[in-house]
């Protein structure tokens, strides 16, 4: 089969198009036909050097993908050869064939495009794992979500409003934030331009937000205190601002605040199943119902997977890149 695969650290021009073997569907498992893969922050950091696969995953980058089941291994319920399904993988995404634990596969519904799946599993992962599982977000909350533009932001503001919960994003740009602001967020917070804790502070009426949902890390720690509520969790799950921070644990235990710290590609099996299975119940349903948009910014052929990953690198996008075949 052909994929690709990355040729030492750095830019684009990193990326290969080679000969791999066609994988097969061990017991338990699904093999894919890849219809497109989605692109990832994480794909970008494994090419730069600075985020290598965990122990036991396929060097071949790529952590969701859509397509049809082509084979099923021993031991595997629940689907069909033909079926159109989505699923999350710790990699391997890059190639036309991918064999998936059935546990972390789901079918994508009839109304949505095959194509587009690809960019619906990773986010709807990550999203529901911290606001949900871990942060324990609840109707009548406010959340804020740092990148609010991007792929899990896009995603974030969707499932969290559809929960009951109020959302206040940031973004580079006046472009970004209109984005959000129709995806459903109540406020958009320009980052360059203003203090967003500032601006928390008055969109909330002083009291702070229950939840936040961070990309940056280090850099945005101490602000994002700040601006919590008493009470507040502090999800972290990106360091695009670093990784070393100074925290004032004083008003730390005087809000009662938490600090969560979590990815998703590295965690177990089991874990993955678990989290899969959440998507199922709080995404899949309402993608299905057609009240879930997945935010498809371009879509670029397999063979033109380099400037997918210009393009990311750009930072112009808004919600999901996808690649397809």
């Amino acid at each position: 089969m052909r994929a690709f695969e990355y040729q030492g650290a750095g830019g684009p021009e990193v990326l290969v198009e080679v000969d791999r073997p066609k994988p097969a569907a061990g017991a338990g498992e699904v093999l894919i036909k890849v219809a497109a893969f989605g692109l990832n922050r994480a794909d970008v950091q494994q090419r730069r050097g600075v985020y290598p696969p965990p122990a036991g995953a396929s060097d071949i980058p790529g952590l969701e993908v859509s397509g049809t089941i082509e084979a099923l291994g021993e031991g595997t319920l629940g689907f069909t050869v033909g079926q159109n399904v989505c699923a999350l993988l710790s990699g391997g995404g890059y190639a036309q064939y991918v064999s998936v634990p059935a546990g972390h596969v789901l079918e994508v519904p009839e109304n949505v495009d095959v194509v587009d799946a690809a960019g619906f599993m990773e986010v709807a992962g990550t999203v529901v794992s911290n606001l949900f599982l871990e942060a324990n977000l609840a109707p009548g909350e406010t959340v804020l979500l740092h990148g609010g533009a991007g792929g899990i932001g896009s995603m974030a503001i969707q499932l969290a409003v559809a929960a009951g919960a109020k959302v206040l994003v940031t973004a580079s740009s006046a472009q970004k934030i209109e984005h959000c602001l129709a995806l459903g967020a109540t406020a958009g917070i320009n980052y360059r331009e203003e203090d967003f804790v500032e601006r928390v502070a008055e969109l909330t009426g002083g009291a702070g937000v229950d939840v936040i949902l961070d990309v940056v890390g280090a850099k945005y720690l101490g602000q994002n205190l700040r601006a919590m509520a008493v009470g507040g969790r502090l999800v972290v799950i990106g360091l695009q601002g670093g990784a070393t921070g100074e925290l004032n644990l004083g008003t730390l235990m005087a809000k009662r605040a938490r600090v969560i710290g979590t990815t998703l590609r590295a965690r177990p099996l089991e874990q993955k199943a678990e989290i899969v299975a959440a998507v199922k119940s709080h995404a899949l349903p309402l993608l299905a119902a057609g009240a879930l948009e997945l935010s498809i910014d371009r879509r670029f052929p397999f063979t033109d997977t380099r400037s997918a990953h210009e393009y990311f690198d750009s930072g112009i996008h808004t919600g999901k890149i996808v690649v397809k075949h």
